[in-house]
């Protein structure tokens, strides 16, 4: 699994999402609303605000929440024109981050990335720097107590790339177009999905096999995805579950 997302999959497991519900549910809810804007507000011709919708309902965001930020995103309703920018940069031990935004103030929220960066001990990188190396994924994990056979039936006939085991989950991997249908697939199949998403994945990971490294990294993540408008941070470290475990948030 991506780095970040194993993080976030250990946070949530930790309890400390549920400290910032209120600031998850605004990142949900804008995501879903320019997914609207972009593609469309019926999420059955739109696959990316499907994605997005069914983000949002695993983390309890009401219907009509969602249900509003389609429309604001279709124009329905008066919404905010967000803009779409990635940034680049790094973190301690040679770790490539990026960093996406959804802003309705480039110039801010630019300069408070970058002063996220310096503070935290890392650094901005110029455009190009580092994203050659990133692949946008479709990312899903389920128990490691389903049964491997059943996993991959189900997750391989709809679309899956590859399947592999990763502490108590199956990580399963695909093109970002097919985690829907995946998705849907387990679901169907009585199969717990514990995590769907898309996520950018590096070609190359930085093994990070100290507690002192991968703090020291993720102190920049944390703080780069403690901002109002950043929606997703990607890394391409590699921390093992157990240092990962031992960090304290």
């Amino acid at each position: 699994m991506a780095g970040h997302s194993k993080w976030s999959t250990i946070k949530h497991k930790k309890g400390a999402a549920d400290k910032a519900r209120g600031k998850l549910f605004g990142k949900l809810i804008r995501q879903v609303e320019v997914a609207a804007r972009e593609g469309g507000g019926d999420p059955d011709m739109n696959p990316s605000l499907r994605t997005m919708v069914q983000k949002a309902r695993d983390n309890s965001v009401p219907v009509d929440t969602i249900d509003r930020a389609i429309k604001r995103g279709t124009g329905e309703l008066e919404g905010v024109n967000y803009e779409s920018i990635t940034y680049e940069g790094y973190a301690p031990n040679g770790v490539a981050l990026l960093v996406e935004v959804l802003t309705d103030n480039r110039n801010r929220t630019g300069a408070e990335i970058k002063t996220i960066f310096n503070r935290s001990g890392g650094s901005l990188a110029e455009p190009g720097a580092v994203a050659w190396q990133f692949e946008r994924r479709g990312l899903i994990t389920v128990p490691s107590t389903v049964e491997e056979d059943d996993v991959m039936l189900v997750a391989l006939d709809a679309g899956a790339d590859d399947i592999v085991a990763d502490g108590d989950v199956w990580d399963i991997s695909c093109a970002p177009g097919a985690l829907s249908d995946i998705r849907s697939a387990l679901d169907e199949a009585g199969i717990t999905v514990e995590s769907a998403d898309t996520a950018m994945v590096s070609s190359t990971l930085v093994a990070l096999d100290s507690e002192t490294a991968a703090a020291a990294v993720l102190k920049v993540v944390e703080a780069l995805d403690d901002h109002d408008d950043v929606q997703a941070v990607h890394g391409n470290f590699d921390i093992p579950t157990e240092i990962l475990e031992s960090i304290e948030l």
